[in-house]
């Protein structure tokens, strides 16, 4: 997992999302264990307990959970996965949205702007182009 960290928010907080986008997109799939936390926070390049607050609020949304002495495991609730999935979906978007208003899109030119992108030649697997 390639890990990105800006400036404009927590570190643990960026781990977080990363670690939901890859529980989200697979790349952590369910059931599957996860790297120990001394592991992970030295492939992301940050303080073990960093990376331990960030597994902590993931275990407390339920994302991921802990057998004593096996580690910790990326949830099967398909449903929870799911949720978490939209959620991050709708965030990413809401953010989106609120970049044009600030660059002077009406709503409609927004609208407008994504159905053109969508219909255009070239699009990836889900519909956009490249």
């Amino acid at each position: 997992m390639k890990w990105l960290f800006s400036n404009d928010a927590p570190i643990y907080t960026q781990l977080i999302e990363q670690i939901k986008v890859g529980i989200v997109s697979g790349a952590f799939p369910p059931g599957e264990r996860l790297p120990s936390v001394r592991d992970l926070a030295t492939e992301a390049g940050v303080n073990p307990n960093t990376m331990q607050r960030a597994l902590a609020e993931l275990e407390r949304d339920g994302l991921v959970y802990t057998q004593r002495t096996a580690g910790r495991f990326v949830t099967e609730d398909k449903a929870m996965i799911e949720t978490a999935k939209r959620g991050l979906a709708e965030r990413h978007i809401k953010t989106f949205l609120a970049a044009m208003l600030r660059l002077g899109f009406r709503r409609e030119e927004i609208m407008s702007l994504l159905r053109q992108e969508a219909g255009e030649e070239g699009t990836d697997d889900a519909g956009f182009g490249m």
